[in-house]
C-alpha cells in the first residue's frame, strides 16, 4: 500500500532534509584527526606569542585536538614562515603570517627561501595593529602638525629609534617623512624596549612603538603621545589623535597579522578553520587579548585575507625599493 503524503507533510520532509543537508555542509571535512602544529615565528611571551596560543587554545577546545605552539624566532619571522611554507599541505600546519614574514619580506630579504603570496594561503586575517608615536617630553611639540613644523625648522635633528631596519616601526616613520617632506635621523636598536628605554634618557627624540610598551609610559606622564598611525583612534588611547587627523591627512599605517597555512591545503579545511577562527575571533577574552596590542579583530573569508596581503605587499614595495633596503 501507498502513503500518499499532504503538501505539508512534503513540506517538512523537504525542510528536515535541508536541515540535514546544511549541518552535513557546516561540519565541513572529518578535521582534525590528530594534533596540528601551529608556528609561531616569534619567541615565546611576546604578544604574537600569547595571541597565537590563546586561538590554538580555542580551536583545540572546539575541535578536541591539541594545537601544538611550535615557536621558531627568527629573522623578523621569515625562518619559521618559510618553515610551514615548506610543510606539507595537510591542514596540520599552520602559522602566524605578520608583517614582516607576508607583507614586506619578499622586497627585504633578497634570499628568501619562500614566496610569502604563492607558497602561503591565508585562512584568515586576524588584526591589522597600529602603532603609537611617542616623544621625549623636552621635544617642544604636542601634535603631528607641531612636529613637522619644527622638523622643518631644524633638519636632521631630530633622531627615532626603531627595533631595526626593515621593522613596521621603521618603515611606518620612512612612510611619515616621505609624506611630511621631513628627516629625522635613524638610530636601530634590537628591539623595540631598548629603543624606548633610549628615548626616556633622551638619547633619541621619537620612537613609534607598539602600544603595550608605550602606553605605561604616556600614562605616567614619562612619554608624550603624540598620535596613532591607524584610520581611526585606539579604544587603548582614544584621547591621542590620529596622524592623519593631527596634522598629516592621508597617512594610515598598520600592522599585519594572519592565520595562514600552506599553499595547495585544502579549500574545504581552509573554509572550516575559517568559520571557527571568526568565532573565535569574536570571543571575549579574544578580544580583550587584541585590545591590548592597540588592535581589534578582523576577521572575514580567506580571499578577503589574501587580498589584503597582496594590496599592503604592493603598498609597501615600493618605499622599500625607494630606500634601497635589504637584509640578509
Amino acid at each position: 500500500m501507498k502513503t500518499k503524503l499532504i503538501p505539508a507533510a512534503l513540506a517538512a520532509l523537504t525542510l528536515t532534509a535541508g536541515i540535514a543537508e546544511a549541518g552535513a555542509a557546516d561540519a565541513g571535512p572529518a578535521y582534525p584527526t590528530k594534533p596540528v602544529r601551529f608556528i609561531v615565528p616569534f619567541a615565546p611571551g611576546g604578544n604574537t606569542d600569547i595571541l597565537s596560543r590563546l586561538l590554538g587554545q580555542k580551536f583545540a577546545e572546539a575541535w578536541g585536538q591539541q594545537f601544538i605552539i611550535d615557536n621558531r624566532p627568527g629573522a623578523g619571522g621569515t625562518v619559521g614562515t618559510e618553515l610551514a611554507a615548506r610543510s606539507p599541505a595537510d591542514g596540520y600546519t599552520l602559522v602566524m603570517g605578520s608583517f614582516g614574514s607576508v607583507i614586506v619580506a619578499r622586497n627585504l630579504y633578497p634570499r628568501l627561501g619562500y614566496e610569502p603570496l604563492r607558497d602561503l594561503a591565508p585562512v584568515v586575517l586576524v588584526s591589522e595593529p597600529a602603532g603609537i608615536l611617542v616623544a621625549h617630553p623636552a621635544v617642544a611639540v604636542k601634535s603631528v602638525a607641531e612636529l613637522i613644523a619644527f622638523a622643518k625648522s631644524h633638519p636632521g635633528k631630530l633622531n627615532y629609534g626603531s627595533p631595526g631596519a626593515g621593522t613596521w616601526n621603521h618603515l611606518f616613520v620612512e612612510l611619515f617623512k616621505q609624506q611630511a617632506g621631513v628627516d629625522f635621523v635613524h638610530i636601530p636598536y634590537k628591539g623595540v624596549a631598548p629603543a624606548v628605554t633610549d628615548l626616556l634618557g633622551g638619547q633619541v627624540q621619537l620612537v613609534l612603538s607598539a602600544f603595550p610598551v608605550a602606553m605605561p609610559h604616556v600614562k605616567a606622564g614619562k612619554l608624550r603621545g603624540l598620535a596613532v598611525t591607524s584610520a581611526k583612534r585606539s579604544g587603548l588611547a582614544p584621547d591621542i589623535a590620529t596622524v592623519s587627523e593631527s596634522g598629516l591627512p592621508g597617512y594610515q599605517a598598520a600592522g599585519w597579522f594572519g592565520v595562514m597555512v600552506p599553499a595547495k591545503t585544502s579549500p574545504a579545511i581552509v573554509a572550516k578553520l575559517n568559520r571557527e577562527a571568526n568565532r573565535i575571533l569574536q570571543l571575549p577574552e579574544v578580544r580583550q587579548s587584541l585590545a591590548a596590542d592597540g588592535a581589534e579583530p578582523a576577521g572575514g573569508t580567506p580571499d578577503a585575507a589574501a587580498a589584503s596581503a597582496r594590496t599592503e605587499s604592493a603598498r609597501w614595495s615600493g618605499l622599500i625599493k625607494q630606500l634601497n633596503l635589504r637584509l640578509e
